[in-house]
């Protein structure tokens, strides 16, 4: 349609804004940095040749507004610190994109699609470019190849061979959305692109799916998520844990074969879930970290987010639990009246022995705001395990100050040297979404324990509530964001001494005549919550439904 022209072009506008911005860097920039702050879906690697990770782009939203970053940051491993490097000429900024790190010529880390949003989160722009970020010397470079992948993001990309293959993902436009099960490879020496047309019956169109290379060149492709409308605004999504593998005869070339086929992997396999992020770890195995169960109701969407571990083990296709085994001090307590195993059987005995599935634990967390969140969390292992820490926990105590990410969806994982680590990711309480920016480690090989790198209290985490719409549950929306922007301001008062008292409603007051009254109080404590640059209307509704609440607390 027009309307959805006009959308696309001043998308394109705001990028191109963007990038002249960008086009007036001419050196390259590199100082150290506190570490990010919280982004999502944005890529996290592993430098080939040295001990760092590398961060680029993500997006940020606070309740009201997105923010796209085309960032690039460096964690230095043995050092512990961030680094901000400012690069001339980079990828406009973008999230859900993938990148891949490949070692030639000092290394190189490959970026291709990802999405640009609108500021209001509602329309959206699918890249097809392909970048290459060269490491020694520190240069942005854009590849213009043409045969690629359509403007995508969700999709996912590995190195395989000289090739990069990417699978899947989903463009969404103002009316409709569409999923892809479509395979390309990108010739890391040719630098051409091809659409691999594989015999056999492959996956259905997902995004967000695990993809791993296997050390025989194959690929592996795990669950993902889709959706489909089944009637006008009425929409249905599928979590997939089926399992497929593409395989290649040939050593890496355009012209080999390539062939889909099913497979059944043994052990214990993830619970159903979307957003799990994923890595390739030692031993030959792929991992899955975190995501979550959504609770599809009538009106509302609830989560079970997850912290748990998988393992794929690629060689015996079959999964199994990540379990921690404690610090060393702590093992032998904890393996009592069993002998000790052997390190590497350990896992597949956890998996014989004990066949009665996950536990699950639920935690309440109340925020400062009185928000209660649930966190539900899965533990993969057998009851009589969990059974068995606790009462080691009463004991000795020790085992309550272990550390452990919370659970999260959508989390960022690299591997460097057998250990992983994990930065970031989101959890849902209600409608409001917390973004993390936490960094925690764990050694694959030892599986002992979560060491915390960076903490972060995502209680302190800003949050403005929507108030766009000019639709009836936006009130109800702009209620609980009354709550909460009176919260903070009645948290900003006590400085002072006393709180804050909002104005009174009156005996046998209607809500008409308090809020005709008072409305200019509210207006000013919504702009002096909400800065200089909200729109007039914005801010009117805001402190109407401020208003509201407040109201409706006090009679």
């Amino acid at each position: 349609s027009r309307l959805a022209f006009y959308l696309q072009e001043d998308l394109e506008a705001l990028i191109a804004e963007f990038q002249s911005l960008d086009a007036k860097k001419t050196q390259v920039i590199e100082s150290s940095c506190p570490p990010p702050s919280p982004r999502l879906n944005c890529s996290l690697s592993a430098h080939p040749e040295k001990d760092e990770l590398i961060l680029f782009g993500g997006e940020y939203f606070n309740g009201q507004k997105t923010y796209l970053y085309n960032e690039l940051y460096v964690y230095n491993i043995r050092k512990n610190s961030w680094s901000k490097v400012e690069i001339p000429n980079p990828p406009p900024r973008r999230c859900a994109h993938q990148a891949a790190v490949v070692p030639t010529a000092g290394g190189q880390l490959w970026v291709f699609g990802g999405e640009f949003a609108s500021p209001n989160g509602e329309q959206f722009y699918h890249y097809k470019d392909l970048w290459v970020l060269h490491l020694a010397t520190k240069t942005w470079e854009q590849i213009k190849a043409s045969g690629g992948p359509s403007g995508r993001s969700g999709h996912r990309m590995v190195a395989c061979k000289r090739q990069l293959i990417v699978f899947g993902g989903f463009h969404e436009s103002a009316r409709d959305y569409i999923y892809y099960n479509d395979v390309y490879a990108f010739n890391l020496d040719s630098f051409t692109w091809s659409k691999l047309v594989p015999s056999g019956i492959g996956p259905a169109p997902r995004s967000g799916c695990q993809m791993a290379t296997t050390p025989e060149g194959s690929i592996i492709v795990y669950g993902g998520y889709s959706k489909q409308r089944i009637k006008k605004d009425v929409d249905k999504g599928t979590l997939h844990t089926d399992m497929f593998l593409l395989k290649t005869e040939g050593a890496g070339k355009e012209e080999d074969k390539w062939a889909w086929s099913r497979l059944n992997p043994s052990g214990v396999k993830p619970t159903p879930r979307s957003g799990f992020s994923v890595a390739i770890g030692p031993n030959n195995r792929s991992l899955l970290f975190g995501g979550v169960h959504d609770e599809e109701e009538e009106e509302s969407i609830e989560g079970d987010f997850f912290n748990d571990i998988y393992f794929y083990d690629m060689g015996k296709n079959r999964w199994f639990p990540g379990q921690l085994k404690g610090p060393k001090s702590e093992k032998r307590k904890r393996r009592r009246g069993r002998q000790a195993e052997a390190e590497g059987a350990e896992d597949e005995d956890m998996e014989n022995q004990h066949p009665q599935g996950p536990v699950e634990i639920v935690k309440e967390v109340v925020a400062e705001d009185g928000t209660v969140m649930t966190i539900k969390q899965v533990i993969s292992g057998p009851a009589e395990e969990k059974e068995r820490s606790e009462s080691e926990e009463e004991e000795d105590g020790a085992l309550s100050q272990q550390v452990e990410p919370c659970p999260r969806s959508n989390a960022m994982l690299a591997v460097k040297h057998g250990i992983l680590y994990v930065y970031g990711g989101m959890f849902e309480v209600g409608d409001r979404q917390f973004t993390l920016s936490d960094l925690y480690s764990v050694d694959l090989h030892k599986m002992e324990e979560w060491k915390v790198l960076v903490e972060m209290d995502p209680k302190a985490q800003e949050w403005l509530e929507e108030s766009e719409s000019d639709e009836e549950e936006d009130d109800t929306e702009g209620a609980e964001g009354g709550e909460e922007e009176e919260e903070s301001s009645e948290e900003e008062s006590e400085d002072e001494g006393g709180e804050e008292q909002h104005p009174s409603v009156q005996p046998d007051e209607k809500h008409e005549d308090y809020l005709s009254r008072t409305e200019q109080y509210w207006i000013k404590l919504a702009r002096s919550n909400m800065g200089p640059d909200a729109k007039e209307k914005k801010v009117v509704k805001v402190a109407h439904a401020m208003a509201k609440t407040f109201y409706e607390d006090s009679v």
